[in-house]
């Protein structure tokens, strides 16, 4: 019984801070939130299934991996160039330590000046693939954020009655 406790309060706990993970880039949110379930499967409080387990491993990470290509496809898509692409994730990065208003200007600020710095007569462009990194942390967040909220509903679901 104390077991079925501590794994169920576990795996709220990495549910809690996988979804905190969605929005926050240095916190890996699918695979934390997908470890939450694998914790409540061995639960006795918990029925999720081995299928439901293997299908959101998968989901995990294929959203892992399209969250760090989203921002890249969408600077270039938008016109950018490998600078404006290195500025985006450099401007993450330093937007880690801005809180939540950095971890979002930051990528479109690096994107900016990475374009300035590649071509710095053509503010137009920097200015678009600026905003294409930006619109890709969006989606990238907004898919990780879809995944969770459905990780939580599994779990909350699967309590046995």
């Amino acid at each position: 019984m104390i077991t079925d406790i501590l794994l169920v309060a576990g795996a709220a706990l990495l549910l809690f801070v996988g979804f905190l993970g969605t929005f926050v880039p240095i916190i890996p949110g699918a695979p934390l939130a997908w470890a939450g379930l694998l914790l409540a499967f061995f639960s006795n409080q918990c029925n999720i299934s081995p299928t439901a387990l293997i299908i959101t491993a998968i989901v995990a990470i294929v959203v892992s991996v399209l969250d760090n290509f989203f921002p890249i496809l969408a600077t270039k898509k938008s016109g950018g160039s490998k600078a404006g692409t290195i500025g985006a994730t450099l401007g993450l990065i330093v937007g880690l330590f801005l809180g939540p208003i950095g971890i979002i200007a930051g990528p479109f600020a690096g994107a900016f000046i990475g374009e300035l710095i590649h071509d710095n007569k053509n503010t137009d462009r920097a200015f678009k693939a600026a905003w294409g990194a930006f619109l890709g942390f969006l989606y990238g967040t907004g898919i990780k954020m879809i995944a969770v909220a459905s990780f939580i509903t599994i779990f909350v679901l699967s309590f046995r009655k």
